[in-house]
């Protein structure tokens, strides 16, 4: 079977080689679409193998996102006669659905090189193809090659591609290509290493937090004592869920969230076993850990998501989402590559159902600059739809300030020092979400660098913020952004886009969490901690909400920053340290490191029209 498939591939890939690039009877030259650098970190190896099949992604202009982005805010707004009225899957389709002609003229260009498309989003606004990398070449006017970053990972890709002129207008982006995105978990793992206590921490003067709350390892407990969530009792569990993404071959073991459950929330323990595991695009499954995911310390974030929501939002229904498309790259003609791109399998598969849950987290991102800008504007718009079904999407805003040490320097030739931001929490139709640390007051939170016992230094934690340099700043931040820019009176001017999309939105605790891991309970740091966490907190009030007979909050962020914001504790000590600065400091009111501030559960259901059930 595998040498008909050889043979098939090498067939396809010699007719195309000796037909050509076609650019459709309409018969326009070919020129670039769309190039972008190498980023640092990254070197090309070799030609990438000419029979290694790919499933392209070709992203069609979609034929109204102007009216669905329009809907979106309404639904969305609380001062908007149809807010909470949100869109359903056809709706959605409706608007986004590429024009007769854009369709027309994309079939033909693939029909006339001999392309076949292997399958559709729901809306037909994104096409797959399956080729191999010969066929592709000539089809976009390319060549891909073998590229390998420095820390062993391994993708084919095209920094330049190009189609028929005709064509320049009705497709927005073709992937994989050009995108060096790389899902990094947002976590900093501090297991083998010495717990760090701020010198300023103080303990909480209010007896009941002092009891439950320790800064070296925090605890459901002390997460339900802090937000205002203990006692509460949910009453939607039949139409109010939760989910959580999985990328680079993670997967929840039920095994450790049992027995963090009957350590810290036993009445909870059920939950381990009931969630369901859903693999999308031959994701891993649900099984245990193998010698080499342990040798690997596979799935220490996905442990964590799945039981800083169960800790926090028993008895909601939690699902979990894993989604394949991780390194190494493998050259195959006989299994499609779609490695680093997880996000858009993702969230196309989600637009295909036609329900899912009210909240979903994702604690996976990378540096915008490893992303073209057309691919991010088009993942960003399937975010978009998301949020007009009625669903919070909630994304963590990274750990390392606003900048690794060392990295911040621009992907655009020039090599110019400026700030990282991070996508997807850059896209406006997210909500990205900060950490804090400390409980009396909470503040920025952040952990220096340290030599650990392998003689390594890690650099610092520190929660990610700032401001995107691909979209402006949305209608509902514009005011917030644009005074903390003013008020920063010049500092960091010319390091960072003072017209951008600040992040994050909110925040939570995100230093040393327990959790376990391979049967062994340890401490993890991140805005991947963070992350979950206010999702299994805005999930209560969303079944606060449904159980009172009104719709869920959906996408958040007109609300948060409209009301939202009067039941969140604002935060104003620390920084977003990276690259060598001090970063973007907390501020009262929103700033680009801790948001608007962390959840008072009461508050925010109060303001939401919800009712308490305690």
């Amino acid at each position: 079977m595998a040498s008909f498939i050889v043979a098939f591939s090498a067939l396809l890939a010699a007719q195309v080689a000796l037909a050509g690039p076609v650019g459709s009877r309409i018969n326009t030259p070919y020129r670039v679409k769309d190039s972008h650098h190498v980023p640092r970190g990254w070197r090309r190896v070799r030609r990438a193998p000419a029979g290694h099949v790919i499933d392209l992604q070709i992203g069609v202009k979609q034929g109204n996102f102007a009216e669905l982005e329009r809907h979106l805010y309404e639904v969305s707004d609380p001062d908007h006669q149809r807010y909470g009225k949100h869109l359903s899957a056809d709706e959605v389709n409706e608007l986004v659905k590429p024009t007769n002609e854009t369709l027309d003229l994309v079939h033909e260009w693939l029909e006339d090189n001999g392309i076949t498309p292997s399958g559709y989003s729901s809306a037909k606004d994104w096409i797959t193809v399956s080729l191999p990398v010969s066929a592709i070449e000539r089809l976009l006017d390319t060549e891909y090659h073998v590229y390998e970053h420095k820390d062993g990972g391994v993708v084919a890709r095209a920094p330049k591609w190009s189609l028929p002129l005709h064509l320049h207008e009705h497709v927005d982006t073709i992937q994989p290509t050009n995108s060096f995105f790389r899902a990094r978990a947002e976590k900093f793992d501090h297991i083998e290493a010495p717990v760090y206590v701020d010198p300023k921490y103080t303990p909480p003067s209010n007896e009941t937090l002092n009891a439950v709350c320790n800064v070296s390892s925090v605890t459901p407990e002390c997460f339900q004592t802090l937000y205002s969530t203990k006692g509460y009792k949910t009453h939607a569990c039949g139409k109010n869920k939760i989910a959580f993404n999985n990328f680079l071959g993670e997967h929840p073991i039920r095994t450790d969230a049992e027995l963090f459950l009957a350590k810290y929330r036993p009445e909870a323990v059920s939950s381990a076993k009931d969630f369901p595991q859903i693999t999308i695009a031959d994701g891993p499954g649900d099984y245990a850990l193998t010698p080499e995911e342990i040798a690997s310390s596979t799935s220490k974030e996905a442990n964590l998501d799945v039981q800083a929501i169960a800790g926090i939002s028993w008895k909601t229904p939690i699902i979990s989402y894993s989604t394949g498309g991780s390194p190494p790259f493998i050259p195959s003609p006989s299994t499609p590559d779609n490695t680093n791109e997880p996000y858009l399998v993702w969230v196309n598969w989600l637009l295909s159902q036609k329900s899912f849950p009210q909240v979903i987290t994702t604690s996976y991102a990378d540096d915008e600059q490893t992303v073209p800008e057309s691919y991010a504007r088009r993942v960003c718009q399937q975010f978009a739809q998301v949020g007009a079904r009625g669903t919070s999407l909630l994304f963590s805003s990274g750990d390392s300030g606003v900048g690794p040490y060392g990295e911040c320097i621009s992907n655009d030739g020039k090599n110019t020092t400026q700030f990282l931001p991070e996508f997807p929490p850059s896209c406006p139709y997210v909500t990205a979400v900060g950490a804090t640390k400390n409980f009396e007051p909470e503040v920025v939170a952040y952990r220096p660098s340290f030599v650990g016992p392998d003689g390594i230094t890690r650099g610092n934690y520190t929660s990610g913020g700032g401001f995107s340099n691909y979209f402006t700043a949305p209608a509902y931040q514009a005011k917030h952004a644009s005074n903390y820019v003013e008020n920063l009176k010049g500092l960091y001017d010319g390091l960072y886009n003072k017209a951008g999309r600040g992040y994050p939105d909110i925040s939570a605790q995100g230093l040393y969490f327990a959790y376990f891991w391979n049967g062994t309970e340890g401490t993890i740091s991140g805005t991947s901690a963070s992350c979950p966490l206010t999702g299994g907190i805005i999930s209560l009030v969303n079944d606060a909400l449904i159980s009172s007979g009104k719709p869920p909050l959906g996408f958040l962020n007109p609300w948060l920053y409209s009301k939202g914001y009067k039941g969140l504790t604002d935060i104003v000590s620390g920084s977003a340290v990276g690259c060598g600065v001090d970063g973007f400091p907390a501020v009262e009111g929103w700033d680009p490191v801790t948001g608007l501030g962390t959840p008072v559960f009461p508050e925010l259901v109060r303001l939401a029209g919800g009712k308490l059930f305690y």
